[in-house]
């Protein structure tokens, strides 16, 4: 039976998802175990280790994480994960567990993709960022000099929108709009459409004030690329920062899409809180802030490109890395990347499913996780507990983990 109202679903504290979805109710996701491998080679494969030519871990070390990864898939109610850890000097770690689909026990294979909700932000920020290299955009521009109609637009800079501090009210928090997506989730959304549902609220504070995290400020961000450029903001992605950082297998979807392999995605944010099978909606509503698709390779490379600048000049990746707080303690966030305790990327969360790539400079290493369910576990997200479970592991100076909501 559908609820006359919706309570709002507070995600993370930091608020790291696409999906900052109002929902009713949180039911537990059944815990799924990780699955026997069944025979077949390598890609085809659960449960077991994937090993770059000489690069494995220590049994001891791979032992250490499997029951991280086991527990925390356990307790939060994971049915399925793939996880990539590599650590220069000490070797590599991916694998698969659990399943891809519960009406059938199939398992999580090594070469399924997954959608990557909020990671989307990293590529249409790299993407503006591109064009301030170009002298096309410039970060203290008000929005207003390139697109119009943006309440207080003359006073919200490029750069607010791309830190999160532009004060606009966030569309996916709007009750009109969750119900009109969630009452149809295969609807198809314009952006001016979503970010209607936004602009009938106030602004929240004035810009450069405070941080929030909004998906409103990056369906602006994909409108600014599409106005300078004259282009679609997904083949401004594909052409200048998927081509050139070689991610074939990441793609920006025109519709509903899902290229196989892929896990079935669980989720709670319904009408009636049950949990559903998510798979096949349609992300839309997510657009240029959500709605991409990757898989552990490509997310490994990206890690990388994405903390070390590899596609922006030095000076601007040194103003993307001037992150400011958000009010959480040891977590930060800058021109469309976060920075928790050392670690340096973004994560990601929509119906379904959640993604966390991390690169931690200092050590060089890199943490890649996918999941198919972004039911929360005590009001955190299912990828910031495993993501806390792995790095308690492999570098507990520097353990990504962002609070609970209250």
């Amino acid at each position: 039976m559908t609820r006359p109202s919706l309570s709002r679903r507070t995600k993370a504290a930091l608020g790291l998802a696409a999906a900052t979805l109002t929902a009713v109710g949180l039911l537990p996701a059944a815990v799924a175990p990780a699955q026997a491998a069944p025979p077949g080679g390598p890609f085809a494969r659960a449960g077991e280790d994937y090993l770059y030519p000489r690069g494995e871990l220590s049994p001891q070390l791979r032992a250490r994480l499997d029951r991280a990864v086991r527990d925390a898939m356990k307790k939060a109610g994971i049915p399925g994960v793939q996880v990539g850890v590599w650590l220069p000097g000490k070797g590599s770690y991916v694998r698969a567990f659990g399943v891809a689909d519960k009406r059938t026990g199939a398992p999580i294979t090594r070469d399924m993709r997954f959608r990557i909700g909020s990671e989307t932000k990293t590529f249409t920020a790299t993407a503006v960022l591109e064009l301030v290299d170009d002298g096309r955009v410039r970060l203290d521009d008000p929005i207003s000099t390139y697109i119009k109609g943006v309440p207080n637009g003359h006073h919200i800079r490029v750069r607010d929108l791309l830190d999160m501090r532009s004060g606009l009210f966030p569309y996916s928090m709007d009750n009109g709009f969750i119900h009109d997506f969630l009452s149809n989730p295969q609807r198809v959304f314009t952006p001016k459409e979503l970010l209607a549902y936004g602009y009938r609220h106030p602004n929240v504070f004035a810009p450069g004030t405070k941080f929030q995290y909004s998906n409103s400020n990056y369906i602006l961000l994909g409108l600014l690329v599409e106005k300078v450029t004259g282009r679609s903001v997904r083949d401004v992605i594909e052409h200048r920062v998927l081509a050139p950082s070689h991610l074939d297998h990441t793609l920006f979807p025109r519709g509903k899409e899902f290229p196989r392999p892929y896990p079935h995605g669980y989720t709670n944010q319904t009408l009636s809180g049950k949990v559903e099978d998510s798979t096949h909606w349609n992300p839309s509503w997510a657009w240029s802030a959500g709605a991409m698709i990757s898989d552990l390779d490509d997310l490994k490379h990206w890690a990388r490109d994405l903390a070390t600048g590899t596609l922006l000049s030095r000076a601007t990746q040194a103003e993307r890395l001037k992150v400011l707080p958000t009010g959480t303690p040891g977590a930060g966030y800058g021109l469309g990347i976060v920075n928790v305790n050392g670690w340096t990327g973004h994560n990601g969360s929509l119906p379904g499913y959640e993604s966390l790539t991390i690169y931690l400079p200092e050590q060089k290493a890199t943490l890649v996780a996918l999941l198919n369910t972004d039911i929360l576990y005590k009001g955190q997200e299912p990828s910031t507990v495993l993501g806390t479970a792995i790095t308690q592991v492999i570098t507990p100076k520097n353990i990504w983990g962002l609070e609970p909501q209250r």
